[in-house]
Order: C-alpha cells, then structure tokens, then sequence
C-alpha cells in the first residue's frame, strides 16, 4: 500500500527533524518544510483511517537530553492545532473574546512559586517530561526571584534571546561555520547550560503566556484579568489583544505589520478563548488543547529560477552551499541569495541549475528555499575546493552531511585566518583589506601571522602593486608597528580557535593571570570550568594548542610583540549606573563596538533594546521615526546624538 509506506516514511523524516530541533539545538529541514510534511501525514491519516504508532500527530515529542535532572509535569505540555487562514482564526473566536498574542520562538519554560520565592524551573522537554533549570532561570534577565502572593504560582513562558543579542554573541564568532544560526538555537543551548554563569551573559528573557495555578487568587473566570495579574507580581507578559472574530483581520493585520520590526522572534501568534471555562468545557485531543489555535503567517512565496551554487569556504574548511536566483521581491526588499545550510538539504531539495524554485523568508526576516518545483537534482557537488582545488570530501556528522576542504594549506583557510588576524578587535591592523592580503599570500610574502612584520623585506614589490606606493606602504607600516603593541587577549582572539571571541579571550587571560604559558597547557576539564567558556569551547582550545604548527605560528608571533596589560581607570567611573542602548550610523567611532567599551570602561552598561531602564538612546539622527525612537519617546527616555554623549559624559 503506497500510502501507508508514504505515512511510514513522513513519520519518519518528522521525527527526526523533531529530534534534532527538540534535543540537538539544529535544524535539518526548514519551519515551512516540516509543516507541509505534517499536514502531508495528517491528511494521509485521514484519508486511510489509519494512526501509526508513535505518529508525530499524535506524540507530544521526544525526551529530554540527559545532561539536566528530569521532571515529569503535572499536567502534559500539549501543543497547538494550527491554522494559517484568518478566516479559520475568526470562526474559531466566533462572539466569544479572545486574546490574541505573539507566539515566541523559544524554548517553552514553567516556572514555580512558593511562599512568593521561586522555587523551580523545568523546560518543557517532550511534553511530559522536561529538564531542571532552576539555577539557569534565576539569572534570566527579567525573572523575578521573589513576588507579592504567597501561595503556590505555576506558571508558563516562553525563554528567548532578542535579535540584537543574538546578532552580538555571534559577531564574536570568528568562525561562520560556528556561528548560531537563529536565536531559538541559541536559546536552547543557553537556557539549558550546565553553569548558568553562561546562561547570565546569554541575555535570557523570559514571558508568561498561561498561569497554570495561583493558589487563592480568583480572576473572575478570565485569562486576560490572569495576564493582568501576572503583570502585578513582576512578570513580563507576551503581549497581546483582547478581540472578537470580527475584530480578527485587523488585528492579524497590525501584528503582521510590527513582527519585522521586532527584536524578539516570534513564529506567529495564538488565540485562546478569555472565558476560562467555556475554553476548558470543550476538552482535549490527544494532541491538542480545543481552547486554542495558533497561527502561522501566510509565508510571501515567490517563484524564481536556480542560477546557480556558490561553495564558500569557511577558515575551519567547511564550504557552505549558496543558492544564487534570479532576484526578488519579498516582504519589501530584493533577495537574490538563500544559504543552503549543507548537502544533506541540498540532496533533499533535489536542486539543479534552471531549476524552478520557490523562495520566502523565515519568520519574515531570513531568505530560504521553499521548495523545488521541477527537482532535476543536476548539481553537482564538487571534489575540490573551489579556491585551492585541494580534495574536497563529504563528511556526517550527526546525520548531517557536510563538505569539507581537507587541504591544511588552502589559501581560502590562511585568508579568513589572515582576515581575522588584522582585524579590529584582533591586532588591528589598518590598510590590509582581504583583498591586499589574498595578494600577499599569492605572491609569498605572508606564509605565517609573523611574517606580516617582516613585510619591509618586499617594500620595492609592494609599492609596485596595483593600489599601493610609497604613501600606502608606510601607512601600513606604521600600522603593523603600532599593532605590536598589544595585550594577550587581543593574541588569544586573533588566532582564529574555534568559538572564541574577544570576551571569551578576556576571560581566558583573566583565569590565567595573562599567563599564556599555563593557558597553552591547560586541558579541556579545567578550560570547561573558566565562567562563559565552558566543555566545546575548551575542548577546542586543548586541540588548538595541541597542533605543533599551530603553536609553531605562535611562538614566532611573541618574538615580534611587546605584550601590554589592560588597565582600567577606576577613578573614571561617571557612567555607573547608567543604561545606553546605540542605534544608527556613528561618526566619531569606528563601530559600535568601540562606543560600547568606551561606555563599559567607564561603568555604564550597553543593550540592545529600548526599555523602562534605559537610561539614554544614542542615535545621531535624534529626530527619526525608527522604532527605537518611537520606543525611547514613550518611555520618555532621553536621545542624544554622538556629540551630546561626548559633550555630557566625556
């Protein structure tokens, strides 16, 4: 029977994808992907009669990892019947209200209260079981540890990390290949961390959604007033609004109309029925609750012809399928580019040139590939890099498949390595564009990070160059003698190890008491144990340091160094206390990095969102409409321009 082989096999693919999103903290097949493939299942299942065991529509998941104590729920976590029609959404409501709120993309928490202290945190897990968290939960950034009421409070939330950390903690990944890929993975791996030391730095923030119980309180039969209540004991509440079925359009309208310019990612929204009762009166599925829906967006799909695939190669080796179509527009701006992610996706899609596919972005932000309307599948994957023309073999890694360059010596490999070297936060080292130093490498003058301050060996070939002279080399001169004189965390973070970035490096030299000796011997146990490194991270500075080439490179860099210890003037401290949040373009500093360590060194603090907390906005253009603008307005938040900062506080 071709049908129930079919069911076989959807069942299959889902639960695997469930697997690695659930426990794995990776994605191996896209949100629209996996929907699709489960209404798929569903419609089979109705069509045949026929329920599987262990069928994804009728399991609530899979358990939790093992790395946390486990704890089964009182009462199981179901999840939510879906629906991405307005109409359906309205019908639900039918006369009765409704509250109509975000649906986070995060990891999904329950928190407890005793006596007004918090006393456990426990994840959602499968459903049924989830993972203790306690200890993580209490460094949320917003979690009250303590509240008013003094009988028992169980309630649910949704944990997330806001786009602009996101986006932070991944600019102080050298690696592409290591970098997170959204910030519900992020978020998982943060909320779940074994030391909440790096669940504090992760910048968790945690929103009730449901109150399970709340001994002695009385809501007059109402979710909203239950919202209401939970804002009254410190909790910060998804946010919603109270609608009928004919009030729903609008209101999809208007959330649909802010989700892009939001920091926190969401996935779309959920209704559930104000009335309390009435919701609990119409029961159960095996699967889902009946007192609510969710709501998916309708993705904006366009279609458009496969161009071609770009493999870019990473410093680590890793080359990265890109898919490159015709342009397009999509949810306001023009997209011509999708990561492919691996070779496991790009087999699954079956792409080939000229192929017919249809593109959307996730959560309307990201370009990705929806699906492949003809399925040639006549790409070929190559067995060279594209930049060395070394072998290039396809490895599996947790049922991933993913190509590599195997050639140590890659040029593609020295340029990233370079390219982080002279960097900003690295050595910064002024006038070596990736472009001069692919140049370099080519011509033989940089073989190793040495070598750069050697360059005055091929001054006549250098000033020859297209783009040099005289004037250029001595600029960079100048800078490569200014670069010599460092600190050890800027060399720890320029030698490109794996998942380090300038703040892990920091930490690292701190532990260490800038003893690079000790740290270079250090082993992975008790690089683990450092605040904010933890057990991957450290095990790739033991491998890093374990690579005689590696600490080859590094000895004959020191040779060329004059190493300085940061100091930090205690006397200035006139920014203690206070809260900034920078947005826009900057004219008197090289990036935002710079301005933050500015405002960090004199005691004050840096986010990325708006809040009642926010003690100023920075952004040169004061009078902007920019949502951060609008936000700083009605919280009545001062906004200065760069001048106003440096003439204030400087």
């Amino acid at each position: 029977m071709e049908q129930l082989e079919r069911m076989k096999e959807l069942a299959e693919q889902l639960k695997e994808a469930s697997k690695a999103y659930y426990q794995e903290d990776r994605e191996i097949m896209s949100n629209l992907m996996y929907d699709r493939l489960y209404e798929e299942l569903e419609g089979l299942e109705k069509e045949t009669g026929i329920v599987l065991a262990g069928s994804p529509t009728v399991s609530v998941g899979y358990e939790a990892v093992d790395e946390l104590p486990k704890e089964r729920h009182e009462t199981p976590m179901l999840s939510l019947d879906k629906t991405k029609e307005t109409e359906a959404l309205a019908e639900f409501a039918g006369e009765h209200e409704v509250l109509l709120s975000w649906k986070l993309d995060g990891l999904t928490v329950v928190l407890t209260y005793e006596n007004g202290a918090l006393a456990k945190a426990v994840t959602r897990g499968n459903g049924e079981i989830g993972e203790v968290i306690t200890n993580n939960a209490r460094v949320f950034r917003n979690v009250p540890l303590s509240i008013p009421h003094r009988g028992e409070v169980i309630l649910r939330g949704e944990a997330v990390i806001r786009y602009s950390d996101f986006e932070k903690i991944n600019a102080e990944i050298a690696d592409e290949a290591a970098k997170y890929k959204n910030p519900r993975n992020l978020c998982s791996g943060s909320v779940r961390q074994l030391n909440n030391e790096i669940t504090a730095k992760r910048n968790v923030y945690f929103y009730a959604f449901a109150l399970v119980r709340a001994e002695g309180a009385d809501f007059d039969n109402s979710r909203e007033k239950q919202f209401l209540w939970l804002k009254s004991q410190g909790f910060d509440v998804v946010e919603y609004r109270k609608v009928t079925g004919a009030q729903i359009g609008e209101a999809v309208q208007q959330f649909s109309q802010a989700v892009t310019a939001n920091d926190f990612p969401s996935d779309g929204l959920v209704c559930v029925y104000d009335d309390i009762a009435y919701g609990q009166s119409l029961g159960r599925t095996a699967k889902f609750p009946r007192d609510s829906v969710a709501f998916k967006w309708q993705d904006e799909l366009r279609e458009t012809r496969l161009r071609e695939i770009e493999w870019s190669p990473s410093r680590t080796g890793l080359i990265n399928p890109v898919a490159v179509f015709e342009p397009v527009e999509l949810e306001g701006t023009t997209v011509s580019r999708a990561s492919v992610h691996n070779v496991s996706i790009l087999k699954s899609l079956k792409l080939g040139i000229g192929d017919t596919i249809t593109v959307y972005k996730a959560n309307m932000i990201i370009p990705q590939i929806a699906e492949n309307l003809t399925g040639s599948g006549n790409v070929e994957i190559p067995d060279t890099c594209p930049v060395c023309g070394g072998s290039a073999r396809i490895q599996k890694v947790n049922d991933v498949e993913s190509l590599y360059c195997t050639n140590p010596d890659c040029q593609a490999k020295k340029l990233k390595a370079f390219t982080l070297f002279v960097s900003r936060d690295a050595m910064n080292i002024d006038g070596l564009s990736e472009m001069t130093l692919e140049k370099f490498i080519a011509s033989g003058f940089v073989r190793e990070y040495a070598d750069l301050f050697h360059l005055d060996r091929y001054r006549e070939e250098i000033v020859q160059m297209e783009g040099f002279g005289e004037r250029s080399y001595q600029k960079l001169a100048d800078s490569l003698e200014r670069a010599r004189h460092t600190t050890l965390p800027r060399v720890v973070y320029s030698l490109g190890i794996p998942n380090i970035g300038l703040a892990n490096a920091r930490a690292l030299c701190r532990e260490y008491d800038y003893d690079l000796s000790r740290l270079r011997a250090a082993g992975a146990e008790e690089l683990s144990a450092v605040p904010g490194v933890g057990s991957v991270i450290g095990a790739g500075v033991e491998e890093y340091f374990a690579d005689r080439e590696h600490n080859r490179w590094l000895d004959d860099l020191l040779k060329e160094l004059d190493l300085q210890v940061e100091e930090v003037d205690e006397s200035v401290r006139n920014l203690d206390g206070k809260t900034f949040v920078i947005t826009g373009s900057l004219q008197n500093f090289a990036n935002r990095s710079e301005l933050k360590n500015l405002i960090e060194s004199r005691g004050g603090k840096v986010t990325g969102s708006v809040t009642s907390k926010t003690s100023f906005l920075i952004n040169n253009d004061t009078m902007s409409a920019s949502s951060k603008n609008k936000k700083a307005k009605e919280l009545g938040v001062e906004i200065l321009s760069e001048q106003d900062f440096l003439d204030r506080f400087i």
